[in-house]
């Protein structure tokens, strides 16, 4: 009873905000990606711009397959920009290689929040897989100790998640700022590579948002339970 109970009023909503959002972000990117830039500049071109300026030209530019699977990826030093982005002049291009750009310059520059993100990201990984086998090991068991540790395994998510946060939107902030200092768009256009921005970054708030939801969830049905 509880289970639906918790579900219902904490989990679902934060659902369906993450589909909310999510649909946003495809709606924002489709109306800016019909608007062509004046420059005519592709994706591609930007985030070499914008790696070339900060002396970054060492980091590849790469197609990638896929749709807004645009990422940078720091092992290999590669921003990996998906077909839409790529060779794409529109306005929505722009704004999302531009984004992948500042992660690359984050890296750089050692930005404090995405060293810390990269520090914890092995625990979440652990953590996210640990959870559950510990949570059900201590119900068997009637370990409340073993409960707890999985509810802290499970933290760690809701940690990570926070972390990326500053890491995203100082990524976009970065970018605003490069186009428009080194004018590769108009003012009218920066408009545009805002609300794409904006909207990307509303997916990692209800990304968030979820995994707070369900650590709430978890906490009021095995939390407080006797210790050993």
């Amino acid at each position: 009873m509880f289970f639906d109970i918790y579900y219902l009023i904490l989990v679902v909503p934060a659902i369906i905000f993450a589909m909310y959002t999510q649909r946003q972000v495809q709606s924002t990117f489709d109306q800016f990606s019909h608007t062509t830039t004046y420059s005519r500049m592709t994706g591609y071109e930007a985030a070499r711009r914008i790696l070339d300026a900060n002396g970054l030209r060492h980091v590849a530019i790469e197609r990638v397959a896929g749709n807004l699977t645009d990422h940078y990826d720091p092992r290999a030093n590669v921003i990996r920009l998906s077909d839409r982005v790529y060779s794409s002049p529109s306005v929505a291009a722009i704004g999302v290689a531009a984004h992948e750009a500042g992660h690359a310059v984050q890296y750089a520059v050692g930005y404090v929040p995405i060293k810390l993100r990269s520090a914890i990201l092995p625990v979440c990984q652990i953590g996210s897989g640990l959870s559950w086998p510990l949570i059900i090991m201590g119900l068997l068991l009637s370990s409340g100790n073993l409960i707890n540790i999985g509810l802290l395994m499970f933290a760690t998510v809701a940690i990570f998640q926070f972390a990326t946060l500053p890491v995203e939107f100082n990524a976009s902030g970065r970018a605003v700022e490069a186009l428009s200092m080194s004018g590769t768009i108009t003012d009218s256009e920066l408009y545009g590579v805002r609300k794409v921005l904006k909207a990307a970054a509303m997916t990692y708030v209800a990304t968030l948002a979820v995994s707070v939801a369900q650590l709430l969830r978890l906490m009021l049905i095995f939390g407080g339970r006797d210790r050993d």
